[in-house]
């Protein structure tokens, strides 16, 4: 028996596991494929994971969610037909077989067949930008922060939070009411966060010390850190701050890994496709934050209308007679059971 005759073939393989894989997953399902679903973390949620106690305000019929409530929600409806979920494999190549079905192979050297594929990857691997600073690492553990995990945490500390984008300002603005005192120093006098926000942080008790970087931490025990060193960009003056934690929000680094040498027509940080997203490889679809496309909407929102049309397109690529879309969930017969399930009953029984 050769070894793609023991490998169980899928309608649709969807790589990543963020808000747009997940929904894919959703979706798929609604349009009865045989659906896997891989992400190279240990856990589903993609960026979402970096701001889980960050509230969301922009999806559709969802009042603020915190992120962490609503990467639960997402998993929960991605499950609804019971895809295939594989944790903890990095996709590497993409391979086309003989009869038109593909093979993807993962770092680990596990082996998926498939009719099509979904890119749903994002940036690529997620890598939080560290502190550059030697020894730094071993705070890690004690009260060197990359995310904020649970806000509690922080109550009545001393906190100095180093950056200036929109996780670095909204952590300001979360924290500022339960930390002893808070701290931001940034190395530029303009702050990259939305303007309303930045704007509610300056007219905070926060102390803005701008154009400051973080040079060094200072660590009575060896534990953990008592004091930090800024320093001002242009004049080079000095100042120690007493802290309890420290807060990087320095970016995120991003990687497609193997996934450029695949032939996909890209940008530096997206996938070219169609208007039903389509890539330049038949078979392969993608969708969220690695497109790139005339009607982009960079919001999860919008994520979702990508999954949708690059189902769709993969139903139409394995079936060309099959409807163009699945019937609203109202009037879905796939969901008679599962409302019956719920004790809901329709309007017509």
């Amino acid at each position: 028996m050769s070894e793609r005759q023991e490998l169980e073939i899928y309608d649709v393989t969807i790589i990543g596991g963020g808000p747009a894989g997940m929904y894919t997953a959703f979706y798929s399902g609604m349009r009865d494929l045989k659906t896997k679903l891989i992400e190279a973390q240990e856990q589903l949620g993609g960026r979402i994971l970096t701001y889980p106690e960050k509230m969301i305000w922009d999806v559709g019929g969802l009042t603020p969610t915190p992120g962490r409530q609503l990467i639960e929600q997402l998993i929960r409806q991605a499950k609804t037909f019971d895809p295939t979920i594989v944790l903890g494999q990095q996709i590497v190549s993409l391979e086309r077989l003989p009869d038109n079905t593909l093979l993807l192979t993962a770092a680990t050297g596990e082996k998926h067949w498939t009719r099509t594929v979904v890119l749903a990857i994002g940036y690529g691997i997620l890598e939080l930008a560290k502190l550059d600073i030697e020894g730094a690492d071993r705070f890690e553990v004690t009260n060197l922060h990359y995310t904020v995990q649970a806000l509690e945490e922080f109550r009545g500390k001393r906190v100095l939070i180093s950056g200036g984008g929109d996780s670095a300002v909204d952590w300001a603005n979360a924290l500022e009411p339960i930390a002893a005192s808070l701290t931001v120093v940034h190395r530029r006098d303009q702050f990259g966060g939305h303007e309303r926000n930045v704007a509610r942080m300056k007219a905070s008790s926060v102390n803005v010390r701008t154009p400051y970087t973080v040079e060094a931490l200072h660590s009575r025990d060896g534990a953990a850190i008592d004091q930090v060193t800024i320093v001002h960009t242009e004049t080079g003056e000095r100042e120690r701050i007493d802290v309890d934690a420290v807060i990087v929000n320095h970016g995120l680094r991003y990687n497609f890994g193997p996934i450029r040498d695949w032939g996909l027509e890209m940008g530096e940080w997206h996938a070219h496709v169609s208007s039903k997203m389509e890539t330049n490889i038949p078979g392969v679809f993608a969708a969220g934050d690695f497109v790139k496309h005339d009607s982009k909407v960079h919001l999860i929102a919008g994520t979702f209308n990508d999954a949708v049309l690059a189902c769709n397109s993969a139903k139409l690529y394995i079936d060309p007679q099959a409807e163009k879309v699945a019937y609203v969930s109202s009037h879905n017969p796939k969901f008679k059971e599962k409302n019956r399930q719920l004790g809901v009953t329709d309007g017509d029984e």
